[in-house]
């Protein structure tokens, strides 16, 4: 009898101390949209395979979040694990020393160096975080309305006018799905959606941040005066559309054609399950190879404070893997993990998407590195600005171009005097 209670006693022992052994990790996060894929399918997957660490979601409000990691990290009581968001806000947590350098992290390697500068410092020299997911801009479209039209998958530029040519003839669906109410739409979806191909990419982006290259000239006019060719296809009214105005008119079968960003696909999948959806990468602009924007949208870093370091660096190891790649890239349809791994994709438009890579060169929004840093002029707020008046009509392609211009010189260094 004793040596039974000593053996079960024994037993509790040791289960005492496997507990405590097992190391507990919190990850800080803006998207609270995601709390029932981390919890009950990534987190899942990570602690069957490293079953001595457990990983705790904690996320804040997307607009909240900057605010609420701040006061966190100053009261030392931020989670181990930081979402990050690109460029900037990044770049200032790894300068105050928030975030650690991940140079020698294992999986680091499967990242190119497009993927890794928005979260690298300006000398492309360290890396504070993993790069976890882009999107990717494009066009989404009816299939059913191409069909019913006889339209083909334009490629170039004078077939997409074309198909928009085609589509308002027939009076049956608004050729383009987009407003210019809120403005970040006609940069976002409009301009930096065909841009890239007309700038020829990472060329005309790094162009801009040394000064050899400027927005009214070269690639990046040629992008306003193809935008401006968008105007007469809009919906009747577009100016008073907001972003979930297009949306709802695009989910119900009303329109052919959406400027889009990847985002969009669940949104889709959920507002109309019988939609027909397809998907064709950003047209080329005369000769120019096409590039699509394949923007750097989440990361994961390490907070310097955290007493979990190691655990932490396990856990990123793992996200830059191909077997996180696969379940994160299924689990959210339209963020397209940036490892150069092998994963299979379930949906057939995130597919089609992620397919372009293949094909396109790639590059992200011009003014997301460096070019933003100014909070008025602010080339961001600049580019809403003048791609939503120049769909309206108020700015000719020269003026949009010439405005970006000179409210950049006024404060950029190497763009002064250009």
């Amino acid at each position: 009898m004793k040596g039974m209670l000593l053996t079960a006693s024994l037993l509790c022992l040791c289960a005492g101390v496997a507990s405590a052994a097992q190391t507990t990790l919190t990850i800080e996060s803006w998207r609270n949209d995601d709390i029932k894929i981390w919890r009950d399918t990534i987190i899942p997957a990570f602690e069957k395979a490293n079953p001595d660490i457990h990983v705790v979601f904690s996320p804040s409000a997307p607009t909240e979040y900057n605010a609420v990691l701040d006061a966190k990290l100053k009261a030392g009581t931020a989670g181990d694990l930081i979402t990050c968001r690109p460029f900037d806000k990044s770049l200032e947590l790894y300068k105050a020393k928030q975030l650690i350098s991940l140079n020698t992290l294992p999986g680091l390697q499967n990242f190119d160096a497009v993927a890794k500068a928005a979260w690298s410092t300006d000398d492309s020299k360290t890396t504070f975080c993993v790069p976890m997911a882009s999107v990717i801009h494009g066009f989404l479209y009816d299939k059913k309305a191409f069909a019913e039209l006889g339209i083909s998958v334009p490629k170039t530029e004078a077939a997409f006018l074309a198909a928009l040519d085609k589509i308002k003839a027939s009076g049956k669906y608004v050729p383009l799905v987009m407003g210019t109410k809120d403005q970040w739409e006609s940069a976002t979806m409009g301009y930096q959606n065909i841009g890239p191909t007309a700038w020829s990419g990472e060329t005309g982006r790094k162009g801009l941040i040394s000064g050899k290259a400027q927005y009214n000239k070269g690639g990046f006019l040629t992008a306003f005066n193809s935008l401006a060719k968008w105007r007469p296809y809009l919906a009747p009214g577009y100016q008073a559309l907001a972003y979930p105005d297009a949306q709802n008119m695009f989910a119900q079968g009303r329109g052919a054609i959406y400027p889009a960003g990847s985002w969009d696909i669940g949104t889709f999948r959920q507002m109309n399950p019988t939609l027909d959806l397809g998907a064709f990468a950003p047209y080329t602009i005369g000769s120019n190879k096409c590039v699509i924007d394949d923007h750097p949208d989440i990361g994961m870093g390490i907070n310097a404070a955290s007493k979990n370091q190691a655990a932490a660096k396990t856990f990123l190891s793992w996200v830059a893997s191909d077997a996180f790649a696969q379940i994160y890239a299924n689990a959210l349809p339209g963020f397209f993990p940036l490892a150069n791994v092998k994963y299979t994709l379930k949906d057939p438009v995130a597919q089609e998407f992620v397919k372009w890579r293949t094909q396109c060169g790639k590059s992200f929004r011009s003014s997301y590195q460096i070019l933003s840093r100014n909070a008025n002029p602010n080339n961001e707020n600049d580019l809403w600005n003048a791609s939503s008046q120049l769909l309206n009509g108020t700015l000719t392609p020269q003026a949009a171009a010439d405005m970006v211009q000179k409210n950049l010189a006024s404060w950029y260094a190497p763009q002064k005097g250009k």
